[in-house]
């Protein structure tokens, strides 16, 4: 069953040289329960996609086509609707670690502020809910560590808490921007692990945005391979790894390290299929 369907998303951005386009004609299904990929090289409309649809675009970016949520068009929808969405319905979970915890509060009002205020519990069921979803994503000692700060977790451990707060309302959907960004690499392994386990617990279907096609093949149903605002190619992922059909995709995979190849030279990628039209 269909959750989530982009039809002709458009994504504009007035500046003081005109208008600049970020994301052209996107369509995409994304069926319950599923992880959809979105893969492409910064810059090529990835993210500005995700933010069209949760209303978090700049006061200067614009958003047209259609996005239909359950059936339901939830494209330009008002602020108050578009954060009741957001709220109970659509989680994120943004790219540094690092820096999108609040410094200053434990990681345990950070985490009841969002049942209090979405779920109106009291503040110790949202405690005692916290806590559960802290062991949910696997940090240790979760009774005791959620009264720290966020700079006595390592990055991976914020991570985690970040995955558990987008989780807390218990969400359909849950979008994923570069949820592995300035993480080690045995760190990053177990991020994607942990988030196809909820997946498989919660039930939530995913959208998994990423510049490494290295995460994507054991982790995704469907991949969508993006440059330019512009969808390359988009099928499933099985398909796509095994015969690649455009010529940026072939670039990005030839460009992945492997080790069961021994090269003294990374590949990169050629752009000559611009001079070809850039849609498959």
């Amino acid at each position: 069953m269909t959750l989530l369907e982009v039809k002709n998303l458009k994504v504009e951005f007035q500046t003081q040289d005109g208008v600049v386009s970020a994301v052209r004609d996107l369509n995409y299904t994304l069926e319950k329960g599923k992880t959809l990929a979105i893969v492409g090289e910064s810059g090529s409309g990835k993210t500005q996609g995700a933010f069209a649809i949760l209303g978090l675009l700049p006061k200067n970016g614009k958003a047209s086509g259609s996005v239909l949520f359950n059936g339901t068009e939830i494209l330009n929808l008002s602020p108050r609707k578009i954060n009741e969405y957001r709220a109970a319905k659509i989680g994120i979970i943004f790219q540094d670690p690092m820096t999108s915890l609040n410094p200053y509060l434990r990681i345990s009002r950070q985490l009841t502020e969002v049942l209090e205020r979405h779920k109106g519990m009291s503040r110790s069921q949202a405690l005692a809910e916290s806590i559960r979803m802290l062991d949910a994503v696997r940090i240790p000692d979760a009774k005791n560590r959620i009264h720290m700060y966020p700079h006595e977790f390592s990055g991976g451990m914020r991570q985690r808490v970040m995955i558990a707060m987008s989780l807390l309302c218990g969400p359909e959907l849950l979008i994923a921007d570069e949820p592995t960004t300035a993480l080690d690499v045995t760190v990053q392994a177990g991020i994607i692990d942990l988030l196809v386990d909820l997946q498989e617990d919660f039930g939530t279907s995913i959208i998994l945005i990423t510049h490494d096609l290295g995460i994507v093949a054991g982790s995704c149903e469907d991949t969508l391979v993006m440059f330019d605002g512009r969808v390359m190619e988009y099928r499933k992922t099985e398909e796509l790894f095994a015969n690649p059909q455009h010529a940026y995709t072939k670039g990005l995979l030839a460009a992945v390290p492997r080790l069961d190849k021994k090269v003294e030279r990374l590949s990169t990628v050629s752009y000559d299929f611009l001079a070809q039209g850039r849609e498959l």
